[in-house]
């Protein structure tokens, strides 16, 4: 029996031996699987080797160069002062307090203070401001954190080289040097910021570079809204509703090439220098905010360096162009902006010589009207044939008012007898609609516009007028002039609809005239030298067909 027991016992382990190892082989990794395996785990041994290395080599050069002592001091204003701005920081945390744009002012009086881009309430939201994230845990430097600043305030005068400003501060262990870099002829900001962590143990995180700025526009100002906008590598995107800012905010999650809080005239843009940066923004209390993230490891006794630019300043394109990471594109008119940009170097162009953009949004006007005078003269041509065929569509009208399809045929039929294309007079006039479309951006969005007179007074008084092409006409005298031109052409145009139809549009006109009553003028004197002109036109189409009329019946 006890044999017995003994041959059970050893089936049952060869058994059981059976079913472990045969489970394993069924359900074990593949020798692919292995392989990749064993490669990662080499991998991960070899960072954490060069990691090891790295912190002993720190080490080593930590106890023969210790860092030195740090001292914090009283917390002061640091002015920066070029030819374009004045830029005033705080030591503690290097906070920017003031940008003062030295030529652009809040409104077109004389004695108007220039444009700050920060704002009182910003300050307190910490622009230009640096958050370091250890393991989760934020850290806002400019609050936690104990600074020290030995230098002074900087002049750059025209001509001279880039100057900096140093700011040391002590946050929980993590030595931060912030070297920010000043330039006499642009809005650009670089910085190179080093932490520098002094514990013994290392840490996952990373260190965010921060914006905030007051509305740079009225709430209310549809034409010119504050938003939030950023560009990376796949998309570029927008925000202006304060709404979803300040409830949902927006989020670049990497490959961020800038990151900006802007309106048609002013920027203030962070654009980081690595590839795998991300950006969160919203608004808080009435202040836009704006954090480019870059993610570091923090080894002990270990100083990282990571850099990035600002640019706090006018939507000057010219300069813009210059800056890196594609920033020339925070200005962009939308569908049209192929068109916008090629036209505004055409307004600049002009005014050049004239002086006065006011003017210089005439001349191109005219250019524009020449370059399409051809089309427009076969549009207008077509129309004066449509005009005399109006009376044979009224008789038709009125025979076959109660039967439309049959109205149609009859009405295609006399159209072709006579050779004329009802759509003749339309498409032309479609092709030119992206051009003016393409004005009307590129005038919305000019800071060159912005605050540029065109008849600064009412003639023979001191009332301001025309000072500030950006702006709505003061007393509606250009939109009301332009709804009468627009109601005079649309006398001039005949048209083949039904009689309601027709009222319908000479109902435009007045709709028209009440969205132009809120317009910026520029974009007002545009559209109004545009009907005039056209008005022209037909006229002389009319002139010579009269003309041509009464040749032949002599």
């Amino acid at each position: 029996m006890e044999k017995k027991e003994q041959i059970r016992l050893v089936i049952a382990l060869v058994l059981s031996f059976i079913v472990l190892f045969g489970w394993q082989y069924l359900t074990g990794p593949s020798a692919e699987e292995k392989a990749e395996m064993a490669r990662k785990a080499a991998e991960a041994e070899q960072k954490t080797a060069a990691l090891t290395e790295q912190s002993q080599a720190a080490k080593a050069a930590a106890e023969t160069a210790p860092v030195p002592e740090f001292v914090p001091t009283d917390g002061v204003s640091v002015t920066v002062d070029t030819p374009l701005y004045t830029a005033v920081f705080t030591s503690q945390g290097g906070v920017l307090e003031k940008f003062i744009l030295k030529n652009y002012r809040e409104t077109i009086e004389a004695d108007s203070p220039n444009v700050d881009l920060v704002g009182t309430n910003a300050f307190a939201k910490g622009p230009l401001g640096l958050i370091l994230t250890l393991n989760d845990k934020e850290y806002h430097t400019w609050k936690r954190g104990n600074w020290a600043f030995t230098g002074s305030d900087l002049a750059i005068a025209e001509g001279e080289g880039p100057k900096t400003l140093t700011f040391t501060g002590q946050v929980d262990g993590y030595r931060v040097e912030r070297v920010l870099t000043f330039h006499a002829d642009t809005y650009l900001i670089d910085e190179s910021a080093t932490i520098t962590n002094l514990n013994a143990i290392g840490a996952e995180g990373a260190l965010s570079f921060t914006a905030a700025a007051k509305s740079m526009s009225e709430e209310d100002n549809r034409y010119n809204p504050t938003k939030v906008a950023y560009l990376t590598s796949d998309t570029r995107k927008e925000v202006t509703d304060r709404d979803d800012l300040r409830e949902e905010g927006l989020s670049a999650p990497g490959g961020l090439k800038w990151g900006a809080i802007e309106s048609n005239y002013f920027l203030f843009a962070v654009m980081p220098k690595t590839e795998d940066a991300s950006m969160s923004a919203g608004l808080q209390d009435n202040v836009f905010r704006m954090a480019v993230t870059d993610k570091a490891t923090f080894l002990p006794n270990v100083a990282k360096t990571l850099k990035t630019s600002y640019f706090v300043g006018p939507t000057d394109r010219k300069m813009l162009a210059q800056m890196p990471n594609d920033l020339s594109d925070a200005v962009n008119f939308g569908w049209f902006d192929f068109l916008a940009k090629p036209l505004l170097v055409g307004l600049n162009f002009f005014y050049g010589f004239v002086g006065n953009y006011g003017v210089a949004i005439i001349i191109l006007t005219i250019i524009i009207k020449l370059i399409f005078w051809p089309l427009s003269q076969k549009s207008y041509g077509s129309m004066e044939q449509m005009k005399k065929l109006q009376p044979m569509v009224a008789k038709l009208r009125e025979k076959y008012g109660d039967d439309k399809q049959r109205l149609n045929q009859e009405t295609m039929a006399l159209y072709k007898t006579y050779k004329v294309n009802p759509m003749g007079g339309c498409l032309p006039m479609v092709v030119q609609i992206p051009v003016f479309f393409g004005l009307y951006k590129a005038l919305l969005g000019a800071v060159e516009l912005r605050h540029a007179p065109f008849i600064a007074h009412v003639p023979f008084t001191d009332l301001p007028w025309l000072a500030d092409l950006s702006a709505k006409d003061p007393y509606y005298v250009t939109p009301i002039i332009m709804g009468a031109s627009m109601f005079l052409q649309q006398k001039m145009t005949p048209s083949a609809g039904d009689p309601t139809q027709q009222k319908i549009m000479l109902f435009m006109p007045l709709v028209f005239t009440f969205m132009f009553l809120q317009f910026p003028s520029g974009l007002v004197i545009y559209w109004l030298f545009n009907n005039l002109l056209s008005i022209g036109q037909q006229l002389m189409i009319a002139r010579k067909s009269k003309a041509k009329a009464a040749k032949s019946n002599d």
